[in-house]
């Protein structure tokens, strides 16, 4: 991709200045950010580090994956794992659709439109190698940013199933990456558990 894509970097502001304005916050270096910007731009950093030569659609992708997600809120949908099936369906058709808007309006043409579109709603995960990417990216955000307040917050069993769910979805770059990541002893644990009932094989040191 060229770097000087004007284009490209007019949507990526335009996809911040929506994020920012979340009005769920996290302090960072004692500065109050909007979520959903921080994590826009935590994906676009995991992208950096995982694939240096991603394609545009798949930098848009990354960069708009949440966009405006809180004006959905899981609140509005059963408390139960249909009901979450649900909210992330609907959610996934909202954010492809909000990006839409914003790349026809910097001036993106149709198959690009539809190809992030297509990435920003998971399609062809495993087949498709850019899905895939974006998937990878996803996990390792998680692992790195949330997982610790989440173990904090669970009992060790539903931590190693969750773990195990995010490890399957992930591929064997993904994988690498992640047991590269620096965990307490405690969560390193956790990690090791859940890749074992995961039943995929790699080093936990």
């Amino acid at each position: 991709m060229d770097d000087n894509n004007e284009r490209y970097r007019r949507a990526l502001r335009r996809f911040d200045d929506a994020n920012a304005a979340d009005p769920n916050r996290t302090v960072v270096d004692g500065q109050f950010v909007p979520d959903e910007l921080l994590y826009a731009q935590r994906m676009t950093a995991w992208l950096e580090r995982l694939d240096p030569a991603a394609s545009e659609p798949l930098r848009l992708a990354v960069r708009c994956q949440h966009l405006c997600r809180w004006m959905i809120p899981r609140s509005q949908y059963p408390m139960s794992r249909a009901g979450y099936h649900q909210w992330r369906t609907t959610l996934a058709r909202f954010h492809a659709d909000e990006a839409a808007k914003i790349l026809r309006d910097v001036g993106y043409d149709e198959p690009t439109i539809a190809r992030v579109q297509s990435l920003v709603r998971k399609e062809g995960l495993k087949t498709d190698p850019d899905a895939q990417t974006l998937e990878d990216v996803a996990c390792l955000v998680f692992l790195e940013h949330e997982f610790s307040a989440f173990a904090r917050q669970h009992d060790e069993a539903k931590v190693v199933n969750i773990l195990a769910r995010t490890w399957r979805k992930m591929s064997d770059r993904g994988h690498a990456a992640a047991l590269g990541l620096q965990f307490s002893a405690e969560n390193r644990v956790l990690v090791e558990k859940a890749v074992a009932a995961a039943g995929t094989a790699g080093p936990t040191a």
